[in-house]
């Protein structure tokens, strides 16, 4: 519209007629309310779970208590620029800024959880789930499969709680398995708080790195476990890792 005012000298409302447009258009004020405390809480949220598009943010949030619909999260979250990176790039270095780690300070508060792989004896791939307690250093599981989903995790985590109860954290990276939505609503109505470290940043989850370290060099390369035709579930005693029949015990 000041294009055509300039171009033919005309006023605001010949330029209005003529283009057909409403003058309220240009002089409309919104009173939509800014939303600083939910786009605050949403980039706070954006920064934590890195992976989590829009819905799951809504979803998120919802939990949390906010009555507001995914068209407004939407809106918000492209407004934030928080749109996820389609390609990503062959260096992924994270620009993440995190808080301090999480530090337990009583046994089963904090939990630590990750994946090894290896190899069995016909050439077939195994992975490993390994839990820990971040307090005692105690190793609460052992779960060998070929692959896992976070259904998978969920009942591994839901049969060491029936045993011993829950934590409030469980530190974890980031995995499709543990940013699955089905360990996040695990989680949610368990109230326990997944703690996610950083991509590329091991050392975020120190503590299950170096326990991984010591049963690699103490038991998996110390052995070569032989074909498995379903999936195993290892027993830790004593601070001995045990091999159901058939196996080996290290």
């Amino acid at each position: 519209m000041a294009w055509v005012r300039e171009a033919f000298l005309v006023s605001t409302r010949r330029a209005c007629r003529a283009t057909g447009v409403w003058r309220s258009l240009l002089t409309y004020q919104s009173t939509r309310p800014p939303q600083d405390a939910l786009r605050r809480r949403l980039r706070e949220l954006a920064a934590v779970r890195v992976s989590y598009g829009y819905r799951r943010l809504h979803t998120v949030l919802r939990r949390e208590g906010w009555a507001v619909n995914p068209k407004r999260i939407y809106r918000l979250y492209c407004g934030e620029e928080l749109q996820l990176r389609r390609k990503r790039p062959r260096r992924r270095r994270s620009a993440v800024p995190r808080g301090p780690r999480r530090i337990a300070t009583q046994p089963n508060e904090v939990w630590a959880m990750d994946f090894m792989h290896d190899t069995l004896a016909d050439g077939r791939l195994v992975r490993v789930l390994t839990l820990i307690d971040s307090y005692t250093r105690e190793s609460l599981a052992l779960v060998a499969q070929s692959h896992f989903r976070g259904e998978d995790v969920a009942r591994v985590l839901r049969d060491v709680g029936a045993e011993r109860g829950l934590p409030r954290w469980i530190t974890v990276d980031n995995g499709t398995e543990f940013t699955s939505r089905a360990l996040d609503a695990w989680a949610y109505w368990n109230h326990v708080q997944l703690d996610f470290s950083r991509p590329g940043k091991p050392g975020d989850n120190c503590l299950i790195e170096a326990f991984n370290g010591s049963l690699r060099r103490e038991c998996l390369s110390q052995h070569c476990l032989p074909r498995s035709p379903r999936p195993s579930r290892f027993s830790t005693t004593g601070g001995r890792i045990t091999i159901p029949s058939g196996r080996i015990a290290a």
